[in-house]
């Protein structure tokens, strides 16, 4: 792509005759302009090859941008400008000290949506001037200009030629549920994905919870700030002052917060250790580690920080806030008629039925959809040269129906630092063959469904169970993981017994993907239609404008008002009031692209009836805003 500024007659005639020279002796036309010194930013860098003219040639070509889109509300100048052409031969005409953005070419073609029929059909703007060059442009290449403002601009028009009998609609359209989610369904085994209703429920709790807060008088143990967050808020209760017994996890007691970094304004999730007094900061080696690492199984640590805020020594550790995520045990293990297989029966005694999948035991997919991230996890963490250390089901947060989060990362690492140990990673890899026995035991605890499976006691009926109700793979799976092996033992191994399992946690996470683009693409437009009924509102039955209290009922605001009528307040026959929410939007999106098509506006007397097209109604609207926002930033 090329484009030059044009600054005076004489400098075109200089470039023709040169082009004439150069032609005659078989050597290809240049534009080497002068250049302007109030406008170097318009010629182009690295020769007069454009960068496009080489993209042209290859596959790319094939892959035009999104046919079905819509033009947004903008200046009518702007649907005489073909969609697809940039100006980033090197530079931008935005730069020009002579061209406002609102009339520069460059930023009308980043900020409104192109026209699809625009693809197709040359506009009056874009003229073709290929007779103007010497040398014929190459296949597929169109050599076009634009004036804008005085300035003259010559780009490569590398649009696809247009196809016969091609049309579009010039007016915005909400195209049915696309046919592989329409009917796409549940496989066997597998979670339900397929409730918009359900996907609307759990992000509206997310938000709540996100923004919930304490009231500081009912809980005045919680500080109103620690270091630089702020509006912390409990996730879990808070352990009693007097309490002296420690977790058995991190062997410190602990608690979590909610909290709002003043830096960023973004929710973090503060894990607090109590009482703990940090003494050496070589351990901050390990943290940084932990920082660096971003996954999708893993919540992330963002920084680590002692305070005395809560009244006593603490270290805090500031993780990704996930709204809504429960821990494992409390989604799987929190039934404690769960744990009746292994306490309240004797082993040889069967004087009832055995657990079964769907009836008291988890399905198999589901185990293995947990047991394919929970593995991604460890072969991340591995692969960094760290280990889990909190494979635990207390330590794996859920969030929505099957995704999985470790947590807790890099507590272990800090608490049990080893000041005399000079290389702080020698032990890593010991740490990582109990990744590896935990992973196991989080998947034997998910297939009994209760904690008790894993105890030592319990290990011959946990295993008979597992045989009984799931493939010989899950079997296999777990006893390789909780069998101390003669070597060390690696995440990868595992890859061959989930096999091609992997394949249908990816099939069901595209699938979940397809659900929710299609949900998105029903809320897509809502924004643009806020913002026209926004500017409508601003318009119609306004009091006084410009000391003229009828500003808002006469001239281009009338036919407004009488558009808003239209949309909004119509009758049936029988003076009812119709209630179409499909005329609404349809009128809105008509309006947005200013179509040709002819509108009957009746005033409420019905003495009156205007014939207008949404084009003018376009143009009133534009005005008559414009001259609000004027009015607003002092210019009239």
């Amino acid at each position: 792509m090329k484009q030059f500024r044009m600054s005076d007659q004489i400098s075109m005639t200089l470039e023709v005759q040169e082009n004439i020279k150069r032609k005659q002796k078989g050597l290809s036309p240049v534009f080497s302009l002068t250049p302007n010194p109030t406008a170097s930013e318009f010629i182009p860098k690295g020769g007069s090859t454009s960068r496009l003219s080489n993209v042209s040639q290859s596959s790319m070509s094939a892959f035009s941008q999104a046919l079905f889109s819509h033009p947004s509300m903008g200046s009518p100048a702007t649907a005489g400008l073909a969609p697809g052409m940039s100006l980033s031969a090197g530079s931008s005409p935005l730069h020009s000290p002579k061209i406002t953005p609102h009339t520069s070419p460059a930023p009308r073609r980043r900020s409104h949506t192109p026209n699809p029929a625009n693809y197709m059909v040359p506009t009056s703007a874009s003229t073709s001037v290929a007779n103007a060059v010497s040398q014929p442009p190459s296949s597929g290449q169109v050599i076009q200009k634009e004036t804008v403002g005085g300035t003259t601009y010559f780009y490569t028009d590398t649009t696809p030629a247009p196809l016969t009998g091609m049309v579009f609609p010039n007016y915005h359209i909400y195209p049915p549920t696309a046919p592989h989610v329409a009917y796409m369904q549940p496989k066997a085994n597998a979670p339900s994905f397929f409730m918009a209703d359900e996907l609307r429920q759990e992000l509206i709790n997310r938000h709540l919870i996100t923004m919930a807060q304490i009231d500081q008088a009912d809980i005045p143990a919680v500080p109103t700030e620690v270091d630089s967050y702020h509006s912390l808020f409990p996730l879990e209760p808070l352990p009693p002052l007097n309490r002296i017994q420690k977790t058995s996890n991190f062997g410190y007691i602990t608690s979590c917060y909610k909290a709002v970094n003043s830096k960023d304004d973004l929710p973090y999730c503060l894990r607090r250790i109590h009482g703990f007094r940090l003494v050496n900061t070589k351990c901050m080696v390990l943290v940084d580690m932990w920082k660096k690492i971003q996954h999708s199984n893993i919540v992330t640590l963002r920084e680590v920080f002692t305070t005395k805020a809560f009244g006593e020594h603490s270290l805090v550790f500031a993780y990704d806030f996930h709204a809504g995520g429960e821990t494992m045990m409390s989604r799987h293990f929190n039934d404690p008629s769960a744990d009746a297989y292994f306490t309240k029966r004797k082993w040889g005694q069967h004087d009832g039925p055995l657990p079964r999948q769907h009836a008291g035991l988890l399905p198999e997919s589901l185990i293995w959809a947990y047991i394919v991230q929970l593995s991604s996890a460890l072969r991340t963490i591995h692969t960094a040269g760290l280990a889990c250390r909190v494979m635990d089901p207390s330590k794996i947060l859920v969030t929505g129906k099957t995704r999985l989060r470790v947590n807790c990362v890099g507590i272990f690492d800090v608490l049990t630092f080893d000041n005399s140990q000079n290389n702080p990673l020698a032990l890593m890899a010991q740490f990582q063959q109990a990744d590896l026995m935990s992973l196991g035991k989080v998947v034997l605890a998910l297939a009994c469904n209760c904690v008790s499976g894993i105890q030592r006691e319990n290990l011959q009926k946990a295993m008979e169970l597992v045989t009984i109700n799931y493939s010989s793979d899950l079997k296999n799976l777990i006893l390789y993981l909780l069998t101390d092996q003669n070597r060390l033992r690696s995440v990868n191994d595992i890859m061959p017994m989930i096999g091609a399992r992997f394949y249908t946690q990816l099939d069901a996470a595209q699938m979940r993907n397809d659900v929710i683009e299609e949900d998105l693409a029903k809320e897509v437009q809502n924004g643009r239609l806020f913002r026209l009924l926004a500017k409508l509102g601003t318009i119609n039955e306004r009091p006084e404008f410009q000391k003229d209290p009828t500003w808002s009922e006469t001239g281009d605001r009338y036919l407004l008002k009488l558009f808003r009528d239209h949309l909004f307040h119509q009758v049936t026959e029988a003076g009812t009031p119709w209630i179409d929410l499909s005329h609404i939007i349809s009128c809105l999106n008509k309006l947005d692209a200013g179509v040709p098509e002819k509108i009957s506006l009746i005033s409420r007397d019905e003495k009156s009836v205007l014939v207008v097209t949404y084009s003018d109604l376009k143009r009133c609207f534009e005005n008559t805003f414009q001259e609000l926002i004027a009015a607003a930033n002092g210019q009239l």
